[in-house]
């Protein structure tokens, strides 16, 4: 994970995040939609990876999302799997008319934590919510699936643009308040520290009657 300190904020947090999922459930499409608000009905299996930078703003903060479009074909599996390392955040897509893509959530899921942190922040995504007739796995499922591995869950059409900046936005910002709060435990740990330091130097310089020379009070002795 890439950031900077309150000195260096011109300059940009940068996300790697991931698309991850079988072929053909619109992870593309998905991408297109956000990145530049295109759709391609006949776009074509993704070969290899591709990758996107889409600005966001949050909090005030220029955040880079840098996307990543793996292949979801098996034969490619072995090349991009290198791709998942240094991966913040995944999304993790299904397709909600073809139940067996949904079945190959757990195989996605496994190979997510084999190549990338643990930790990594994943949304469960269940694409083409337009076509509601004809729907094989309900929200329902989804969402307890979800639940059952501590995924956030979302639907979405990429060819209704529904949820899709929605789907980017929980990562990003999950990601971001992850960050943040990194970031407030360091400043206040070094704050921690300056104030011990302090104390410490106090103590040690100050005079005591009965204290043998070169001797040090327990609160002076602050290394190990």
């Amino acid at each position: 994970m890439t950031f900077y300190t309150e000195e260096e904020q011109t300059q940009d947090y940068l996300f790697k995040i991931v698309l991850v999922g079988d072929s053909a459930v619109g992870k593309s499409n998905l991408l297109a939609r956000f990145a530049r608000n295109e759709f391609y009905a006949n776009s074509k299996s993704t070969i290899g990876v591709e990758f996107q930078t889409q600005k966001m703003d949050i909090d005030g903060k220029e955040v880079k999302a840098q996307i990543w479009d793996t292949a979801g074909q098996e034969r490619f599996r072995a090349v991009t799997s290198a791709y998942y390392r240094g991966a913040v955040g995944a999304l993790l897509v299904y397709d909600i008319s073809r139940r067996q893509t949904f079945g190959n959530i757990g195989r996605w899921l496994n190979e997510l934590h084999t190549h990338s942190d643990m930790n990594v922040v994943t949304v469960l995504v269940g694409n083409k919510s337009d076509l509601k007739d004809a729907r094989e796995v309900s929200t329902a499922e989804g969402k307890a699936l979800a639940e059952e591995q501590g995924l956030f869950f979302i639907e979405t059409s990429a060819l209704d643009s529904s949820n899709v900046v929605a789907a980017f936005q929980i990562v990003v910002k999950e990601i971001y308040n992850i960050l943040s709060r990194k970031v407030i435990q360091t400043q206040e740990n070094k704050k921690q520290d300056a104030t011990w330091a302090g104390n410490g130097k106090t103590v040690v310089l100050e005079e005591d009657g009965n204290q043998e020379p070169g001797q040090t009070t327990k609160a002076g002795c602050c290394s190990s």
